[in-house]
C-alpha cells in the first residue's frame, strides 16, 4: 500500500514538472531574414554565434558575402533548440567575470588596449545577455581600437548598442564598441591599437559611456582578463 502511494506521488510530481516544463520554455527562432545594414558578423554577434559556423551552416561564400531578404539559418538545419526564458520575478543573476578562454599562439592578439578612459564596470547586455565593460566618460571622448584588426561592421541596426562599430582582430577574436556618437571609421577600414574609431555618446540612462565587448569564437568574454592593469 505505502509503494502504491509512493508510485502515485512520484508519478503526480513527474506530470508537474512536465507541465512546468512546457510553459517555461520558448522556441528559439530557426533562421534569420537579413536587413539592409547587415553584415555576417552583426548577425552572428546579435545571436552569439560564431561567424564560421554561421557561414557553414549557410554555405557562404568565403567573402561571408549576405544579401538582404536573404534567409539565413541560426542553427543545423533540422535540430531543434530549445531555451527557457527568465523565470517571472526572478531578480536577474549578478555579472560574474568569466574566465578568460585559453588560446593558442597563433589566436592570440599580440597587443591590448583600452578603449576608453573612465571608470569600467562589467555588466550584462540587456538585448543579448553577454557580458562586456560599460565606461563612463564624456560626451564626444575619443573611442579607440582596443588592438589591430579590420572594421568588420558599422551601423545601428543591433538594437540595444546604438551606433556600433565591430572589429576583427583575428579569425577567432573580435571587438565591439557601442552606444557611439559618431562613428570614424567605415567597414573594411584597417584600424591600429589605440586609433580613434568613434565619439563617445549616450548609453543607459542617458549617460555618457562605452559598451566594450571582446568575444573568442562567438563567446564573450571577459574584457578585464585581456585588457592590460590601469595605474
Amino acid at each position: 500500500m505505502r509503494s502504491t502511494r509512493i508510485l502515485s506521488s512520484v508519478l503526480l510530481l513527474s506530470v508537474l514538472m512536465l507541465g512546468a516544463c512546457s510553459r517555461d520554455t520558448r522556441q528559439i527562432p530557426a533562421t534569420y531574414t537579413v536587413k539592409p545594414g547587415d553584415t555576417l558578423y552583426a548577425v552572428a554577434w546579435r545571436h552569439n554565434l560564431d561567424y564560421h559556423v554561421l557561414a557553414r551552416w549557410n554555405n557562404l561564400p568565403a567573402d561571408y558575402r549576405i544579401e538582404v531578404g536573404q534567409i539565413l539559418y541560426l542553427r543545423p538545419r533540422g535540430v531543434q533548440s530549445m531555451l527557457p526564458p527568465p523565470a517571472a520575478g526572478k531578480p536577474a543573476r549578478p555579472p560574474t567575470r568569466a574566465r578568460p578562454v585559453p588560446v593558442r599562439p597563433v589566436e592570440a592578439v599580440a597587443h591590448w588596449v583600452w578603449p576608453a578612459e573612465g571608470p569600467a564596470n562589467i555588466v550584462r547586455h540587456a538585448e543579448t545577455d553577454s557580458q562586456g565593460l560599460l565606461i563612463a566618460g564624456a560626451e564626444g571622448a575619443p573611442v579607440r581600437a582596443a588592438a589591430q584588426g579590420k572594421v568588420v561592421y558599422t551601423g545601428s541596426g543591433l538594437l540595444g548598442f546604438g551606433n556600433l562599430v565591430i572589429v576583427k582582430h583575428t579569425e577567432t577574436f573580435l571587438s565591439a564598441y557601442g552606444h557611439n556618437r559618431e562613428l570614424k571609421v567605415k567597414e573594411g577600414d584597417a584600424v591600429i591599437a589605440g586609433q580613434p574609431i568613434a565619439e563617445m555618446g549616450f548609453g543607459p540612462g542617458q549617460k555618457p559611456a562605452l559598451y566594450f565587448e571582446i568575444r573568442y569564437q562567438g563567446r564573450p568574454v571577459d574584457p578585464l582578463a585581456y585588457l592590460p592593469s590601469r595605474p
